[in-house]
């Protein structure tokens, strides 16, 4: 009981969510579906369905704009996009993490926010979280862990 009341205000820092978000989203423009999983205590993110996977030549579209030449050859299909998110329970949300752009080559910092079972909200920027760009993405299906729970 005594760990219990001495622990008691650093709760906030050691809280994890209810759930996590794990499962396959939709992003805004329904062109690219990214799966959402846990790696380690975080949540990271990878491309697993393109509406354009391929080029007009028919070859898978590379990450021909990522700044390590050594990566451009990698097809955008299975790239991790999201990664480094980690839980704040202060602001209910996963972040302190980075979102990756195949488009354009670019990293910003992010944060994923759920604003309902099938709903996020991500959020790219530079800098502060205020300046910068939100989507919102839907729902495709749960992971197979979530799918399995009973309810």
């Amino acid at each position: 009981m005594l760990l219990t009341v001495a622990l008691a205000p650093w709760g906030p820092l050691f809280a994890q969510p209810a759930t996590m978000p794990l499962g396959v989203w939709a992003d805004e423009q329904g062109e690219s579906h990214i799966e959402l999983y846990r790696c380690g205590e975080q949540l990271c993110g990878k491309i697993v369905n393109l509406q354009r996977s391929t080029d007009a030549e028919g070859h898978p579209r590379l990450d021909v704009h990522n700044p390590d030449p050594k990566k451009r050859s990698q097809p955008h299909l299975g790239l991790v996009v999201l990664q480094k998110l980690t839980y704040d329970a202060g602001s209910n949300r996963w972040d302190g993490g980075e979102i990756y752009d195949p488009e354009n080559g670019r990293t910003y910092s992010c944060f994923v926010r759920q604003l309902g079972p099938d709903k996020l909200e991500v959020k790219g920027y530079i800098g502060f979280a205020l300046v910068g760009r939100s989507q919102y993405w839907t729902r495709v299906r749960k992971s197979g862990a979530e799918e399995a729970a009973p309810r």
